[in-house]
């Protein structure tokens, strides 16, 4: 399967728009526009997956840069999500301890 990244997505493009802008190069196995969770609007950029390399690849290739909907297209096959780190503090020292060793010291 492969994941392809579809941005500048005019913000009126719906999940069936991709799917059958995609559907022209092979079969779609999913097509999702990402939406805001708090406004529920579109955030401008959506994912396809399709099946068969060689007809993303082609989709890609003809897709990238093309107007859709009044925009530019960006089109590229989707980089792994990265992990999210959990909370929101970097590796480091302690507290008041520039080195970032335990060695007791406290800044004063």
């Amino acid at each position: 399967m492969i994941n392809i990244y579809v941005g500048n997505l005019p913000y009126r493009t719906t999940d069936d728009d991709l799917r059958l802008l995609f559907e022209q190069y092979g079969p779609v196995h999913s097509a999702k526009v990402i939406m805001d969770r708090d406004s529920g609007r579109s955030r401008g950029f959506g994912f396809v997956e399709m099946p068969t390399e060689s007809e993303a690849r082609k989709a890609i290739e003809e897709l990238s840069d093309k107007e859709f909907q009044g925009r530019n297209l960006t089109v590229n096959e989707a980089k792994p999500r990265e992990p999210r780190r959990e909370g929101g503090y970097s590796a480091g020292g302690g507290q008041g301890n520039p080195s970032g060793s335990s060695s007791g010291y406290r800044g004063r």
